[in-house]
């Protein structure tokens, strides 16, 4: 991570650059596909979805485009926080961002008085498991499949605070 780098709050006017990144993100996987307005129509208005479901979303700044992003909503089990859509662009990986940002998560975990933080994953992400495993995230028994055109099936994470 440069010194450049700069996490912000995400505001609505971010939708390009972030629909960008998370295309980018999904391609390098073969048959992730992103269908914007038909299955994360949030992406056009990030910052609004997010607060109009009492969550929080942030990008990573470089060089004047966004490099990252992540989000976190209240989970939809009792006393938590869920994580979610933690994207770092290819040339920005393996310089801590993905470590920073989901720290903001937990940070925000805690001032909120949750208990842990718990996340879903793409099977197909095994970059973003090791990552997830690395700070401190068990995997759970459980999967479910999203019945998108990705033919997503994922991952249950969760990491106690």
């Amino acid at each position: 991570m440069t010194q450049e780098t700069l996490i912000r709050d995400a505001r609505d006017a971010d939708a390009e650059q972030l629909i960008e990144l998370i295309g980018r993100c999904w391609s390098e996987y073969p048959g992730v596909v992103l269908d914007v307005d038909g299955e994360v129509p949030e992406l056009r208005a990030i910052a609004t979805a997010y607060a109009r479901i009492g969550g929080r979303f942030w990008v990573a700044e470089a060089t004047g485009r966004i490099a990252a992003s992540v989000g976190a909503v209240p989970s939809a089990l009792p006393g938590g926080l869920e994580l979610r859509k933690l994207y770092v662009a290819r040339e920005a990986r393996r310089q801590g961002l993905g470590a920073r940002l989901s720290g903001l998560v937990e940070a925000e975990a805690r001032a909120r008085g949750a208990s842990f933080v718990d996340l879903w994953s793409d099977t197909r992400f095994k970059d973003a498991h090791r990552l997830y495993e690395r700070l401190g995230y068990l995997r759970g028994a459980q999967t479910r499949e999203l019945h998108d055109i990705s033919r997503s099936v994922e991952y249950y994470y969760r990491k106690e605070l």
